[in-house]
Formats: C-alpha cells, structure tokens, sequence
C-alpha cells in the first residue's frame, strides 16, 4: 500500500484547523479568571497551553518545514498576551498548514527536516514525521485544554479525528 502524503498530510492540516477553532469556540466562553488560572497543566493555565501551541506549532515548526529558519524560542514563551488576538493567531496559523503541505514536492516526503533545536543543537530529523508530530503535538495540547475544559465544569468539543472523517461536511 502506498500513502499519499499529501492527501494524508493535508487531511491532518484540515483536521487541525478545524479542531483548533471547535476548541477555541468552546474557550471564548471561559471566565478570564478561570482562562488563565493554573489548572495543572504543563503550561499552567488555558491562556498559556494555547500561548504555547502558538509557539510550537506556529512560531518554531511552520517557520522550520516553510521557511527552513530555526527561531529561538522559548517553549513557555508568552507571543500573545491578549485572548482575542491569540484566538485570532492560533485560527489564521493553522490555515496556514494546508497550502504549505500542497506546495511540497514528492521527493521531499523521504527527506530529512535539518534545523537548529530551541536549545542550539543541530538536528536531522525525518521530514515526513517531523510533520506528523506537528499534528500530534497540537491534538496532545488540545486534549489537555479539554481536560481544563472539563475541569472547570465546561463544555468541551467532540475533537476525535474519527468524529471529523465521519462527517463529510466539514471543511
């Protein structure tokens, strides 16, 4: 069996926007006193695992696989410090995956992602996993914000990529 990874690839890219704004819809209801309490999260509070998803997912891996930059940032890094502008950041980042994957030519899926780790370490890693763990890392921070969610006695979203591939008219 082949994959096509860029069917394969541009799924997980809809699937992360469209999970990333269900999750963000059931956020803007949160208290801002709740929203940035710490909940026990590795990031502490909702306001700073999402800060944190921008960071990873927007600020270091997009720059990486689009640009072949290296920024240094730190993981804990506070980009946003307003709500709205966050919402509005982590919704227009994760737009931004699918064309990017659609631009990649075949020969580059059985590369390897060469970048400078936030620490300054040199890192060669393989490019079509490396991008899977974009997607990977994103649905572990939602799930923990879900849990904070469900924590302060919240509805949170139904975000199982089964639950997206069964409804055929989502984005």
């Amino acid at each position: 069996m082949t994959l096509d990874a860029h069917a394969h690839f541009r799924t997980l890219a809809r699937y992360n926007a469209w999970a990333t704004a269900r999750l963000l819809d059931a956020v803007a209801g949160v208290p801002e006193q709740d929203y940035r309490r710490d909940v026990g999260l590795f990031f502490h509070s909702i306001h700073g695992t999402l800060n944190h998803l921008l960071v990873g997912e927007h600020g270091l891996w997009f720059v990486r696989f689009a640009e072949g930059a290296s920024p240094r940032l730190a993981l804990d890094t506070e980009l946003e410090p307003d709500r709205a502008r966050l919402d509005a950041r982590l919704r227009d980042g994760a737009a931004r995956w699918e064309p990017l994957i659609a631009s990649i030519p075949a020969e580059r899926w059985s590369a390897t992602l060469d970048y400078i780790t936030t620490r300054g370490a040199p890192a060669s890693l393989p490019f079509a996993a490396t991008l899977a763990h974009v997607f990977h890392h994103g649905t572990h921070h939602r799930g923990q914000v879900s849990a904070a969610l469900t924590a302060l006695g919240r509805p949170c979203p139904e975000l199982d990529l089964v639950y997206y591939l069964q409804n055929p008219a989502m984005p």
